[in-house]
């Protein structure tokens, strides 16, 4: 078997080579953002399972005039392409099926990509479908993707069509920084730390995106070419985003998008901000984000009990959104003018400030990491995230980057540090600062821990304030 360029997803893979090697047919389904590759991550695993046949379909974008009967048709043209036969067509999504299933040999894995476009427009695929699986006896796996988690969440996953019907669940995330430094590397991208990170911070670990950098170009050239330059991919992308996922009703998200584009926010934060009606809507709106892989919500928690509070912090979870909302969009009439053709990203304002806030977001996306620098074990987390203490009369507000508590209550306080130049030695006093602010039960511990990329004045690494000083250069080689 040639060798293959594909980075990562082993616990996935595995996870499906199980479920394959059952002796009768398994359905799956596999979710997350567009462009995390979870066509990809099926294509490998037929690859690797050795398939006979694997049979991919997907659906059409919701364009306007996409009808049921479009949909169908395409279907049909990509059956007859993979069967190497003359154009055919269906009138009724089942007797699509049912030609399908004559093609159909045991060990067949097939594929429905995008499956909610595939279904648009016709309440009774998602009926037609469940009746043709359930007659389904020889061993074959089925696997449902899409980028449209609340449509999967609401008419696959928590249907009564398919209840007890999904073998396996996926919700693919990001690569990890690990990950994503060699999936640069495999594409021979010859990066400094500070590039590769500097990449990182603006598309995180999406292959697709990390796909469009060119090895040619240096990380600068690139980000100006993807993201500064009149129909940059990332220029255009987040409408076709939008409009994909939200189709008719994108201006609300984008709205709540945009009032996080800061830092994190409280639910009625963001209600005043963008001015909207107390009701549940915004609720249910926040919810689809979430499922979207596009905002986290991270629970308040006492230090005391360790149980989550009523109040909770919505943030950006996606670093391509939030860079749109921070970079790209206040500049799109600058971008259109061809404004920074013969500048360096170097001169676009905020951007080395806003470096530093994708980086917090990308190191808590890889917590597993941070837990191995502090020598503490999962299993003894108690809560963990970016901790918010409000002001009020019996105490000071507090903000913090990351915050770990352990069984033996210890609070590993981390801050995190994006910078070309050394670290110095203000970095002790203002840490002190802010944990004297920190209210916590007496008997807690609070550690200062400092991830830094960039160096450390000597005066900052000899000192023994810091529980640990960690460079997370070494990040980017731990896979």
């Amino acid at each position: 078997m040639p060798e293959s360029q594909f980075i990562g997803r082993k616990p996935e893979l595995d996870r499906l080579m199980v479920l394959y090697r059952k002796k009768s047919p398994e359905l799956a389904v596999v979710k997350g953002r567009r462009r995390i590759g979870k066509s990809r991550l099926i294509g490998e695993f037929a690859r690797l399972a050795g398939a006979e046949t694997f049979w991919s379909f997907a659906g059409l974008a919701p364009e306007e005039g996409i009808s049921a009967q479009t949909q169908r048709d395409h279907f049909a043209r990509q059956l007859a392409l993979a069967l190497k036969i003359p154009p055919i067509a269906f009138q009724d999504w089942s007797d699509a099926f049912e030609y399908l299933s004559l093609q159909l040999k045991p060990g067949n894995i097939i594929l429905f990509d995008e499956i909610s476009w595939m279904a648009s427009k016709d309440p009774s695929f998602i009926p037609k479908l469940k009746a043709w699986w359930d007659k389904q006896t020889f061993p074959m796996l089925l696997v449902f993707c899409g980028s449209v988690s609340t449509w999967i969440e609401e008419n696959i996953l928590n249907s009564t069509a398919f209840f007890g019907r999904i073998n396996l669940t996926i919700s693919l995330e990001a690569l990890s920084i690990s990950e994503s430094a060699a999936f640069l590397e495999k594409r021979g991208m010859k990066l400094s730390h500070y590039e590769m990170y500097k990449i990182l911070s603006v598309v995180g670990g999406v292959p697709w995106y990390l796909e469009q950098f060119s090895d040619s170009l240096t990380a600068d050239e690139n980000i100006k070419q993807l993201a500064f330059v009149k129909s940059g991919l990332l220029v255009v992308e987040f409408d076709r985003i939008f409009h994909d996922l939200f189709q008719g009703k994108g201006t609300s998200y984008k709205s709540i998008l945009d009032s996080l584009k800061d830092g994190a926010r409280t639910l009625s934060e963001i209600r005043q901000s963008i001015e909207f009606a107390h009701s549940g809507t915004l609720s249910r709106m926040m919810d689809h984000l979430i499922v979207a892989g596009f905002v986290s919500k991270q629970s308040l928690w006492s230090f005391q009990t360790a149980k989550p509070l009523k109040q909770s912090l919505y943030r950006i979870s996606d670093p391509y959104l939030r860079f749109y909302f921070k970079l790209i969009e206040p500049n799109l009439a600058a971008i259109s003018d061809d404004a920074f053709d013969e500048l360096p990203i170097s001169t676009i304002q905020g951007l080395d400030a806003h470096m530093g806030l994708q980086l917090e977001v990308l190191l808590q996306q890889n917590r597993k990491l941070i837990f191995q620098k502090l020598g503490i074990s999962p299993a003894d987390v108690v809560r963990q995230g970016p901790y918010r203490q409000t002001k009020n009369s019996s105490q000071p507000g507090c903000q913090i980057d990351y915050l770990v508590q352990t069984k033996t209550n210890s609070l590993y306080i981390c801050e995190f540090k994006f910078k070309r130049r050394e670290i110095q030695s203000e970095i002790i006093t203002e840490m002190q600062e802010k944990i004297s602010r920190l209210k916590t039960p007496k008997g807690f511990a609070k550690v200062a821990v400092l991830f830094y990329l960039g160096g450390v004045a000597s005066s900052v690494a000899t000192n023994s304030y810091f529980y640990r000083i960690v460079d997370i250069a070494d990040f980017l080689d731990n896979i």
